[in-house]
């Protein structure tokens, strides 16, 4: 038989910037005790994660919760204002009105709890149970990668893609770093559209395959360990669109400004072009590099040169990445 909750109403708040475990411990215990939970995401335009993520997050991490984004421009400590208590009071009793009690894991909780003249429950203030913060995961995601909930961790991960002209082993290269560092690695779409439909024959085929692209790396974001590693992105998908047609569909220019990319790995052709019967234009592929190499300074992207026989990319691309993000 089920135990009868103690508290008909309660809430929590926070700014989850991003939700951890501390925060589903808060969430989960409080959710115990009553029989209905609201959980308030109080967020600001200035804060490094975007708020509206973060109410998506709780939403999807707390479906029997009654979640409410909160995006009033609020101070967030007393000392910014001096009606600190007036507005947040005004603001909780506009949200939370009816609640009988308050949760948190910190001592400012007594104070909110006597503006609205409600209890406070006051639950592992000294993280014992799970010892991190938001700001130790935003600082440093990876040493606290277990506190992380998995739909949380996509936007940790950091994404390196390998670019260059055809032949110059990109793909070979991602499966094997992928190994390396006992993660997942996207494919590049753009290959099997090719051989499926017998070659890129209008230029509506580049958006479609930036459209694959980007759907075949979102799925593959949900698996991944803390790296993805990425055989193409929609920079090689615009200059292979000025290779076939001279110009490139401007929503496939647009979509590749909106993707986020930690490290590109530019492959040297320093090494034999060699025909798998998809490859077409080995007398391109000076013109091929200098274009990717170009877009890349264009764009002030963070990129690595990587040159040598099989064995030499393989650890100079292992360096490079243990040196940007280790």
């Amino acid at each position: 038989m089920e135990q009868k909750k103690r508290y008909r109403k309660g809430f929590v708040l926070g700014k989850f910037m991003p939700p951890h475990a501390g925060h589903l411990h808060l969430v989960r215990s409080a959710m115990a005790q009553t029989e209905e939970l609201t959980v308030l995401v109080c967020t600001l335009r200035k804060e490094p994660i975007p708020g509206c993520l973060r109410y998506q997050w709780m939403r999807e991490l707390f479906p029997d919760a009654r979640v409410v984004h909160v995006t009033d421009e609020v101070p967030s400590y007393p000392h910014e204002h001096p009606d600190f208590e007036v507005i947040w009071t005004a603001l909780l009793k506009r949200e939370v009105s009816g609640t009988e009690v308050f949760f948190s894991s910190e001592d400012y909780g007594d104070d909110v709890a006597r503006w609205l003249g409600i209890r406070h429950v006051l639950i592992d203030k000294k993280r014992i149970a799970f010892p991190v913060s938001g700001t130790n995961i935003r600082e440093e995601a990876w040493k606290h990668w277990e506190f992380i909930p998995e739909t949380v961790r996509p936007y940790f991960v950091k994404r390196i893609v390998l670019t260059g002209p055809e032949s110059t082993g990109k793909t070979t290269m991602a499966q094997q770093l992928a190994d390396h560092f006992h993660t997942t690695w996207v494919q590049e779409y753009g290959r099997d559209y090719f051989v499926q439909h017998g070659g890129i024959r209008e230029l509506a085929d580049l958006s479609r395959i930036a459209e694959g692209q980007v759907r075949l790396e979102d799925e593959a974001l949900l698996h991944a360990n803390k790296l993805l590693f990425c055989d193409t992105d929609l920079i090689v998908t615009q200059v292979w669109s000025e290779i076939y047609f001279e110009r490139c569909p401007q929503d496939v220019i647009d979509l590749s400004y909106t993707r986020r990319y930690d490290l590109h790995l530019l492959m040297d052709i320093d090494i034999p072009w060699e025909d798998d019967g998809t490859r077409e234009f080995p007398q391109l592929r000076d013109w091929h590099f200098k274009r990717l190499k170009a877009e890349l300074d264009r764009r002030k992207l963070p990129y690595v040169l990587i040159s040598g026989n099989d064995e030499e990319r393989l650890e100079a691309c292992i360096q490079a990445v243990r040196e940007r993000f280790w």
